[in-house]
């Protein structure tokens, strides 16, 4: 059974999967300890190891030296996450960011010129887009970039320190280059945000002239990764260190782009480094794999007070308030895992293709924040779970909350990234209207919004068959029909009131208030689509499982959601889903699925294949 359900969760890139446990079982790898410099040392070390194991070179074309494979390249990442997240985090900035920026936003030159090199960390860099005053609002970063004609070159400038370049993974220590994001000024008019390679440091370690940098110190996790600062006082650069794709300046100063639209342009040199946000959500799903399977198999053999007519003390998993702690949390992970699977899948098929890439970007960013909350409260709860045990540096939870404690925040935080999922949701509806100011324009009738908010998705067939023999309201709590319609009813009733109230105050004289006082209403919708995109992903995990395997993922696709139904069943009596009876059967149904599936738990986090190398706390192993 576990050898199956492994296979299955594996998925298209087992071979990707089994190479990374053959790496992770290298004690070379193992977690950095001792001073900040140390970590910081020997993580870089580790990062050229990876390199040396041709791991950086999945994800890049063949003609540069790469493997041409982006799917393996974001799969092998999410298993990096197994063991230590600083490597993680250290390989995902030289190689994802860093190099991904060279790739998607350079043109064969910058290519040919840099690739080699950072896949064999010949040159360390840095992806320097956070500004301290602007960190999530990329459009309106202050840091210029003047080109100077008679140079030809650019001038890189911060204008003050609300503009430094901040918190940059490679920066304090190892980067000797930054792909640097800026206002392009030529001829004295701003194009937009575009990104430069910039160096950083000379061939010595000294900072390049021009060029400040400042250590960001001790951080509460990931210590093996040096973040820095920066300032650019007057930094020159060559012309041909803009990254040209999508926006070029020609020796005179004329500025040209295959896309006229400044927006458009934006958003879609943006979308080329939706890898990054991807890969933080399969990094936090494999992190919470580990919590869950150490807490598991410690409670397995954890036994705390008797009971009449038993023999000694209990397992901590025998009572029902530990299942509770632990297996409706493992049942998400489940979903996440599926999602996250075809995520990656769409990604690695659709990556080239702008147009179809896009409605990928929403996907991710619901994923992206799904995982990484999900992974926090895990994390503590796995915490918990195992007692003072736990709080032992020994038994891996304190370095797990504190380095993944941070992932709700980078290559997205997660209320942001939730807000772009609400507006792409209701931008779905823009187009039948034109280009109307989209207050004024977004206008919604219940009945649309099943056919244009709802994707299409390699699990739709599956869904539509179930939704063909939909029951009535006194269905059975595990019919799966009754599932999918009450998470679809759920997100399309929210998108619906969110778009009556924006049109209500369409005429508005301050769109902000208007925008502000919906905010927390387009959230909750964004919430209720990302538990849909889980559903979905489950149901087609459950689908395409061995016949070995079905009934025990049918089970945890049943526990997934009925614990979220419970987690949200005040919402659904409110809005006249689920009677106060039926809300009381959600909580019994919960309990009842808890207990069928306490024998199968060692089973469920064993079928993660987490290799024994990455497990190393002492609870997991008595």
């Amino acid at each position: 059974m576990i050898d199956e359900l492994q296979a299955h969760l594996d998925g298209r890139w087992a071979a990707v999967r089994n190479t990374a446990r053959e790496l992770l079982d290298d004690p070379r790898l193992e977690p950095a300890l001792g001073t900040l410099d140390e970590q910081r040392a020997r993580t870089f070390d580790r990062l050229r190891l990876l390199a040396e194991a041709g791991v950086s070179r999945l994800g890049f074309p063949k003609q540069y030296g790469g493997l041409d494979d982006l799917g393996g390249s974001i799969t092998g990442f999410e298993m990096l996450a197994l063991g230590d997240l600083s490597l993680l985090v250290k390989a995902g900035v030289q190689f994802g960011l860093f190099g991904g920026a060279i790739l998607h936003l350079g043109t064969s030159p910058h290519r040919e010129r840099y690739l080699e090199d950072v896949m064999s960390v010949a040159l360390p860099g840095c992806f320097a887009m956070t500004e301290t005053g602007h960190g999530s609002d990329v459009a309106a970063l202050r840091t210029t970039a003047t080109y100077d004609a008679a140079a030809q070159e650019f001038v890189i400038t911060t204008p003050d320190d609300d503009a430094r370049k901040d918190y940059i993974g490679n920066a304090a220590r190892d980067g000797r280059a930054a792909v640097v994001f800026a206002q392009l000024i030529t001829g004295g008019e701003t194009q937009g945000v575009h990104a430069f390679v910039v160096p950083i440091r000379r061939s010595d370690g000294s900072p390049a002239d021009g060029v400040r940098i400042e250590d960001c110190g001790p951080k509460a996790g990931l210590n093996g990764v040096d973040n820095g600062r920066l300032w650019f006082d007057g930094v020159r650069i060559p012309r041909e260190n803009l990254l040209n794709r999508y926006g070029d300046v020609a020796p005179d100063g004329t500025y040209s782009t295959p896309i006229e639209n400044p927006t458009r342009r934006f958003f879609t040199m943006l979308g080329t480094l939706i890898q990054g946000r991807v890969s933080v959500a399969g990094g936090a799903a494999s992190a919470t794999k580990v919590a869950l399977a150490i807490a598991v198999r410690y409670a397995e053999v954890r036994r705390q007070f008797g009971a009449p007519g038993r023999d000694g003390e209990i397992v901590l998993l025998d009572y029902l308030a530990h299942q509770r702690r632990l297996l409706p949390a493992l049942a998400r992970t489940y979903a996440l895992h599926f999602a996250q699977g075809g995520l990656v899948g769409a990604l690695h098929d659709d990556f080239a293709d702008d147009d179809r890439r896009r409605p990928l970007e929403a996907r991710a960013a619901a994923i992206k924040a799904a995982t990484t909350w999900h992974a926090t409260a895990t994390i503590q709860a796995c915490r918990e779970a195992c007692g003072g045990a736990g709080y032992l540096t020994e038994n891996q939870f304190a370095r797990l909350k504190a380095d993944t404690d941070v992932f709700t925040t980078f290559e997205g935080d997660n209320t942001v990234l939730l807000q772009l999922v609400g507006k792409e949701l209701l931008g779905a509806y823009r187009s039948q209207f034109g280009e109307l100011d989209w207050l004024g324009t977004i206008r919604f009738v219940a009945e649309q919004a099943t056919a244009t908010v709802i994707e299409h998705t390699a699990a739709h067939r599956i869904i539509q068959r179930l939704l063909d023999a939909a029951p009535g309201p006194d269905a059975d709590l595990r019919d799966r029909a009754w599932h999918v319609e009450l998470f679809e009813w759920r997100e399309r009733h929210l998108l619906d009131t969110v778009a009556r109230r924006l049109r209500r105050a369409a005429d508005s004289d301050d769109p902000f208030a208007t925008f502000n006082a919906t905010q927390d209403h387009l959230l909750c919708a964004a919430r209720a689509h990302a538990d849909r995109l889980l559903l979905e992903a489950f149901l087609a995990g459950v689908d395409s499982a061995p016949d070995g395997t079905k009934p025990l993922l049918d089970g945890v696709c049943d526990l997934f959601v009925l614990s979220t139904v419970e987690a949200e069943r005040a919402w659904f009596i409110e809005h006249g889903r689920l009677s106060t009876q039926r809300s009381k059967a959600v909580i019994t149904q919960v309990d009842a699925l808890c207990a069928e599936l306490r024998p199968h738990a060692s089973t469920l986090v064993d079928g993660f294949g987490i290799p024994d190398a990455c497990i190393t706390a002492p609870i997991a192993r008595t």
